[in-house]
């Protein structure tokens, strides 16, 4: 099967993420607002390519007054930056349906490169006859690599904001028309 253009069905996909707050904490958002394709052969769906974007204003923790704060300059600006950004660059099977899915992430109009632990999950049909590619993704990034350095110390001696954030990628993608 040849390379096909696939569009991310963002009402069936996720970009979540985790950090650790007061040292041991977790708080876990998401970006409610998501876009993307992947150049993939069905036949082969760990090699291909994907670019994806996500509204940086679209954060979500589940409270409004961090979620307020993270969208400021403090954190992902996006008044200066409105997308977070990531296009892979290469992908190297793992055996299986794993693989790595390299690639430049952009965040507050900083890119570095990160790596993703992937897996095609499954090619499916939907009740309606249209296949999907499924996949899921894991990365962990430090975010003062990317200018996100905020932060307020502790009694303890720790950090209120932990400089870990873990990233986490459920797609589903369907044929572009």
């Amino acid at each position: 099967m040849p390379v096909t253009t696939w569009n991310i069905d963002s009402a069936h996909s996720s970009v979540l993420f985790t950090a650790r707050h007061m040292v041991v904490a977790r708080v876990h958002g998401r970006f409610e607002r998501m876009t993307g394709v992947l150049r993939v052969d069905a036949d082969l769906p760990t090699q291909g390519e994907v670019e994806m974007s996500a509204e940086a204003a679209s954060i979500y923790t589940g409270a409004a007054e961090r979620d307020t704060h993270l969208r400021s300059a403090d954190f992902l600006d996006v008044e200066a930056a409105p997308h977070i950004t990531f296009k892979s660059t290469k992908t190297e099977p793992t055996g299986g349906s794993g693989f790595r899915l390299l690639g430049e992430l952009t965040i507050r109009n900083v890119t570095k490169p990160v790596v993703f632990e992937a897996r095609h999950a499954a090619t499916s049909k939907d009740p309606w006859g249209n296949t999907r590619l499924l996949y899921t993704a894991r990365a962990a990034i430090n975010r003062s690599d990317y200018g996100i350095r905020w932060n307020k110390t502790l009694d303890n001696g720790g950090w209120l904001v932990g400089e870990r954030v873990e990233i986490e990628l459920d797609i589903q993608a369907v044929p572009a028309t």
